[in-house]
């Protein structure tokens, strides 16, 4: 009966509507009515908890939220009462590894992802595990090393039965599926083209062929079957380092990428060679690099941390000085390269790097430091671009919507509240006077945010509760 199982799943997840990091297919979008515009630590709270440390963002089923966190050397899963916001428990995963992570990431910054009964959760510095309702442990799987200098930020995801998670890093990057209900490994699909990454893929569900999971990765967006991790189209010339989570929009695909690189050229690597090879091993020491212009970028081109630049190494290096950072949609389906046959339009100011568009009601969002765009997701054109005056500040949190409002949330914890439209308009600024990194999730007439040290809970009328 373990197809009826299977069939199951789907259902639990839509009753608890906000399954994963931004919630249905990463889509940032619930159906919530009745949501608050203004409120803070004491108006329209209806509680807060205080949590450890943490950038993940919070997951829902009908009774439970999860959440991972950190203290000190501690690594933690912890599932709180979805009414009251009591813990009702917390488990901690091995550790013995502290991998490197770039300041504003941290241990614990990928999100959980339920089925509507259990909770999986991603740590770098271990692996997968999953935990039952009353946090019983189900099974773990060990991973890594991994060899990726900032941390990783990928979130998984639930996909027809399967735990899916990109772990892409500058050497051996590689998509997985595993079984939900042993930890099984079904599929591993390696992904040599590419390197550090911090994206969630999403579903895309064409109206002829397999289910396909849609894929960021450096300098290239693909698409994988749900069933068997097979590579089926790809498009090349984005971004390096992809952190965001893509829109699917029937047969529409948008994706963002920015980073540092794009607009020069490196000559090829038997000019490079033949320039600096002192002792012709056919490949690029420091030192021989040193008197290059390119020697200030020999670290982060040494993939492999051995001493040397070698010829996929140099190829990252091309790569990096042509990446096209920009917002890029795409007509779903084809095979093999379509970059030149699927790519309906592209856009390339103001772009995030670490917060994800949004599309809601006919419009894509987007936010960078304080710079609010709409933009007609039909031909990438603007609608409206502005300074999100209040609140300046950097956004590292992604936008979400409902109920024809949009909520963005800044690093200082400013929470803007918009008129969902064209022409924008911000209805309110509410003030946490908290870091803010996690993005918000809407569901019930409520809306939770994470901040570096408590879950809030709001709604309209909200009762106080800060136990």
């Amino acid at each position: 009966m373990r197809w009826l199982a299977w069939l199951l799943v789907p259902i639990a997840v839509a009753a608890a509507d906000w399954p994963q990091f931004r919630g249905p297919n990463g889509s940032g979008v619930s159906r919530s009515k009745g949501l608050p515009e203004r409120f803070d630590a004491r108006k329209n709270l209806v509680w807060r908890t205080a949590l450890p440390a943490g950038h993940s963002s919070p997951v829902f089923t009908a009774e439970h939220i999860f959440v991972t966190a950190f203290e000190g050397k501690v690594l933690q899963t912890l599932c709180l009462d979805r009414k009251s916001g009591r813990i009702l428990w917390r488990r901690q995963a091995p550790r013995d590894r502290q991998e490197a992570f770039q300041e504003t990431n941290g241990p614990a910054s990928p999100s959980p992802v339920t089925d509507g009964v259990n909770a999986y959760v991603f740590f770098g510095d271990f692996g997968l595990l999953s935990y039952g309702p009353d946090g019983t442990e189900r099974w773990r799987l060990p991973m890594g090393p991994f060899n990726n200098p900032n941390g990783h930020g990928s979130s998984p995801i639930l996909a027809d039965g399967k735990l899916v998670l990109i772990c892409d890093q500058d050497t051996g990057s590689y998509l997985l599926a595993v079984d939900l209900t042993s930890g099984r490994v079904i599929w591993k699909t390696m992904r040599p083209e590419c390197t550090r990454g911090y994206a969630t893929p999403a579903v895309y569900r064409p109206k002829r062929g397999p289910a396909e999971l849609i894929v960021p990765g450096s300098f290239e967006l693909a698409s994988y079957a749900v069933e068997t991790g097979q590579k089926l189209w790809w498009v090349s010339g984005l971004a390096w380092q992809p952190k965001t989570v893509p829109i699917v929009d029937h047969d529409r695909i948008i994706v963002n990428g920015w980073e540092i690189g794009g607009g020069g050229k490196a000559v090829a690597f038997a000019e490079a060679l033949a320039a600096y090879d002192k002792d012709h091993d056919g490949k690029l020491s420091r030192s021989e690099m040193a008197a290059s212009r390119n020697a200030e970028w020999f670290a982060d081109n040494d993939l492999n941390h051995d001493g040397y630049i070698d010829e996929r190494e140099w190829g990252f290096y091309q790569a990096l000085n042509t990446a096209d950072n920009c917002l890029i949609a795409i007509r779903g389906g084809g095979r093999g390269d379509v970059t030149k046959s699927h790519v309906l339009w592209r856009y390339r100011k103001a772009l995030p790097n670490t917060s994800s568009p949004l599309l809601y009601q006919g419009v894509i969002y987007l936010v960078r430091d304080g710079i609010f765009t709409s933009l007609n997701p039909d031909n990438g054109e603007i609608f409206k671009q502005g300074r999100l005056t209040g609140a300046l500040g950097r956004y590292w949190s992604s936008p979400v919507a409902a109920d024809g409002k949009l909520f963005i949330v800044s690093e200082d914890g400013k929470v803007v509240v918009m008129q969902a439209a064209p022409d924008w308009d911000i209805l309110a600024i509410n003030n946490l006077d908290e870091d803010v990194f996690a993005t918000p999730a809407i569901l019930d007439g409520r809306i939770y945010v994470r901040t570096r040290g408590a879950l809030y809970c709001f709604a309209n009328g909200g009762r106080k509760n800060t136990d």
